[in-house]
């Protein structure tokens, strides 16, 4: 099944959506079986049933996290979408823990029969924690 534009857009706003209600099964319902996410840190999980499991515990948290979108780009013949959004959250970078943070980041999706097959995630290396610009210092070899 390949989607329409309008398609791709409409899911991807059920997306938003999902994520704005913190509806971990509305957002993995939207997901190919087989999907392969690669989030900020290089992380990475396949499979619909993985990547549950990867979110779980941040949506079983009281964690309160809010993702603004900010662009969305469409390639119909492709099957592809760049989501460019913010994301407002209690920190978890070390030393930052629970401060107030803001990234921003693109994720690059790829659909495969209606669904989202490939969800590759990229962020700022710099970011706001309590208002502050703060560069992430890179992780030791």
């Amino acid at each position: 099944m390949t989607l329409t534009r309008r398609q791709i857009f409409d899911t991807l706003n059920a997306w938003a959506e999902a994520w704005a209600a913190r509806d971990l099964d509305a957002i993995v319902a939207l997901f190919d079986d087989d999907v392969v996410f690669e989030n900020w840190t290089g992380a990475r999980v396949q499979g619909k049933d993985a990547l549950r499991a990867a979110w779980q515990e941040w949506f079983a948290t009281d964690s309160e996290f809010r993702f603004t979108d900010e662009d969305l780009f469409v390639d119909e013949a492709a099957q592809k979408a760049l989501y460019r959004w913010q994301l407002d959250w209690p920190s978890l970078e070390p030393g930052h823990e629970g401060l107030a943070e803001t990234r921003r980041g693109v994720d690059a999706l790829t659909f495969r029969n209606g669904r989202i097959v490939e969800k590759l995630t990229y962020s700022k290396t710099t970011l706001e924690l309590d208002g502050q610009r703060v560069r992430l210092t890179p992780i030791p070899k």
